[in-house]
């Protein structure tokens, strides 16, 4: 049993060390050129090169042992359903908790806290953020469901984003594509993209490789409509404040 929890973990182990070296040797060259870090400052930031080190090789044996499997399971499960047309409600709430969840996205309502000085709720921005992607999720189950393009959803959807970016204060702007890249992190890519080829494999009429991706771009697509929305509504709300 514990073989197989374990399976393959020394090949994750090589791949997450590969990625992580070159960051840490492009530091220790900056430390010793340029910033020039008191000692323990330094041996704080090599601990959290290697607890990241550590965490990130037992979260992606997590995605390959547990996560994809029983994502694309429980899509199985899911597209079976007698009534299929409840995918719609019940996409909306594993998207939006699989949002909620994702570390990327604590990190940088805390960095944008920060820098906002608080003027930005951090709150109502992860919910936003959050209903945004749950959103997504269910178009994407509508679309797996109907069995139409990707693109009647992401060439208005940009059009649409670019327009009001346009009307958007920098700020906004800035987090809403920012939110964009940061959404598709490892909860939804992992577990939700399983999901989708799941539910396609089952759905008559669908192929899981062509209908079961193409999420991701919905995905990173929601949550900057979602922010950019917010931006403007509250740029109307500071502008009614001072008429």
């Amino acid at each position: 049993m514990m073989s197989d929890l374990f399976a393959g973990f020394t090949t994750i182990l090589f791949e997450v060390a590969s990625a992580l070296l070159p960051l840490v040797f492009f530091f220790l060259v900056f430390q010793v050129t340029l910033l020039k870090l008191k000692k323990r400052k330094v041996i704080d930031i090599l601990v959290g090169f290697l607890l990241t080190y550590i965490g990130l090789s037992l979260f992606l044996q997590g995605v390959n042992v547990g996560f994809m499997p029983i994502g694309e399971m429980m899509g199985e499960i899911l597209g079976s359903m007698r009534w299929p047309w409840l995918l719609v409600p019940i996409g909306f709430v594993l998207g939006f908790f699989a949002a909620y969840a994702e570390p990327a996205i604590a990190v940088q309502i805390q960095q944008i806290d920060k820098v906002s000085g608080g003027s930005v709720p951090g709150k109502l921005l992860h919910y936003t953020i959050s209903i945004g992607v749950g959103l997504s999720i269910s178009l994407t189950v509508i679309k797996i469901l109907v069995g139409f393009s990707i693109w009647f959803y992401v060439l208005p959807g940009y059009i649409i984003a670019f327009i009001l970016a346009r009307k958007s204060t920098k700020l906004f702007t800035a987090i809403a594509f920012d939110s964009g890249g940061i959404v598709t992190g490892p909860m939804i890519a992992t577990f939700m993209l399983a999901l989708f080829v799941g539910i396609a494999s089952v759905t008559e009429g669908r192929d899981p490789l062509i209908d079961g991706f193409g999420m991701i771009a919905l995905v990173a697509l929601a949550p900057i409509l979602s922010v950019l929305i917010l931006g403007n509504l509250f740029q109307r709300s500071g502008k009614s404040k001072h008429d």
